[in-house]
């Protein structure tokens, strides 16, 4: 008899907790819709659509700049949206570069029914700058991509073909970026859940989790590149923010935030953000026509 309650009760503890982390698992790849609402006074530009090959219809707007000042993607995070990039868009706007900001699919106002971590929205950030492309003739072409949106820059099934990247806190793998947030959710045990969170992108998804790994794709990508981390972030650590950088292909670029953790890094270091960012940019994108 005491067998059998042992036996019934382990079942139990076994059964919750798989069906835990399938809720924690529709949770997080909910869509994060929002209204976002108009683009702010101070910014002048347009509403714009384009669809992309995930399907999703991708709203965003289009600020335009300077001749030959080049042009510039800015890619949100996860459960984010183009709010968030819109501190950037101002200072880059300022300095004369074209920008567009947008939602991924199954983010802010663009249409999708599930987060993907990066694989679909590689697909946004294809048809993002190949809308940028088009609006933007003859500007070279640079992307600010935030934690999932510099993964999809590198996810994406050819490299994007623009001029120069800055990557902000991009995790290696998403089994990883699991079993880091398992592990400051739950404690150093909550690790071996991670097969079954990462299991379930097959059924739910329709991707393979070792198809989410950036790190296999940025040795392949030529371009500059500016990595940016934060020396305290426990999401993507520093550590492996440094094997992406290991991996990466040159010509490349490295600095590390300290005491910043897996936040927004403009606001943490605005003056520095600035500086550095614009540098780079201005090395890689400025075309004659457009320097001062």
């Amino acid at each position: 008899m005491k067998r059998k309650v042992v036996i019934i009760t382990v079942l139990s503890v076994l059964l919750t907790g798989i069906l835990g982390i399938w809720f924690a698992g529709t949770i997080l790849s909910a869509p994060a819709h929002q209204s976002i609402g108009n683009l702010p006074s101070d910014l002048a530009g347009r509403d714009v659509q384009f669809s992309s090959e995930s399907g999703a219809t991708i709203h965003g707007w289009f600020i335009a700049g300077k001749k030959g000042g080049g042009a510039i993607v800015l890619m949100h995070g996860v459960r984010a949206n183009r709010l968030t990039m819109l501190d950037r868009a101002r200072f880059l706007s300022h300095a004369g570069y074209s920008i567009l900001l947008f939602d991924f699919q199954a983010h802010g106002e663009s249409t999708g029914e599930h987060i993907t971590f990066g694989y679909l929205e590689s697909r946004d950030a294809q048809a993002a700058v190949s809308f940028l492309r088009e609006n933007s003739r003859d500007e070279k072409i640079g992307v600010i991509g935030v934690s999932m949106g510099g993964a999809a820059t590198l996810l994406a099934s050819q490299p994007l073909g623009v001029n120069a990247l800055v990557l902000e806190m991009v995790y290696p793998t998403l089994n990883q970026a699991i079993s880091n947030r398992l592990t400051m959710r739950l404690g150093g045990w909550a690790s071996a859940l991670t097969p079954l969170l990462a299991w379930q992108l097959k059924p739910r998804l329709g991707v393979d989790v070792d198809v989410l790994r950036p790190i296999d794709h940025v040795g392949k990508i030529s371009v500059p590149k500016l990595f940016i981390v934060g020396a305290e972030d426990r999401h993507t650590t520093v550590e492996e923010s440094r094997q992406m950088f290991d991996a990466a292909s040159a010509p490349k670029e490295l600095w590390v935030v300290e005491g910043a953790q897996h936040v927004d890094l403009y606001p943490a270091s605005k003056r520095d953000y600035e500086r550095r960012v614009l540098d780079f940019f201005e090395r890689h994108l400025k075309t004659a026509d457009g320097n001062k």
